[in-house]
């Protein structure tokens, strides 16, 4: 495994930039960050750089989604559901909130170490 440094935004299981195994690992575990059809794409395998994209974009849509949900739970639920019970469904999506820019954080950095392993724009 390399020594290079890595932010405290890195996932847990890639290995660093440098490392041998950085891209396969880095693929692991995008995958586990996106739905699980997307396994069946030969081209997100063949270019981790393009999985880490499409990952980018799938975990900042949840994001968003999540933000989404919690500013409208009350009006949404509000007369259907307990106020507990509202509460409740608000702390969830500040729960998975907070996971989820964690994990776009996670996606990032990786995706950076990805574009930086390349040496360039490639063509076909």
């Amino acid at each position: 495994m390399s020594d290079q440094e890595v932010s405290r935004d890195w996932p847990a299981g890639v290995h660093p930039p440098g490392a041998e195994s950085f891209e396969q690992t880095a693929l692991v575990w995008l995958f586990e960050q996106v739905p699980a059809d997307y396994r069946l794409h030969g081209v997100l395998r063949r270019h981790p750089l393009a999985l880490a994209r499409l990952a980018r974009l799938h975990v900042t849509a949840c994001l968003e989604n999540a933000r989404q949900a919690y500013r409208t739970t009350r009006a949404d639920l509000g007369d259907w559901l307990p106020t507990h019970a509202v509460d409740q469904v608000m702390r969830v999506y500040l729960t998975e909130g907070q996971r989820l820019a964690a994990t776009l954080r996670a996606v990032e950095a990786v995706e950076a170490a990805l574009r930086a392993s390349y040496a360039g724009p490639r063509g076909s």
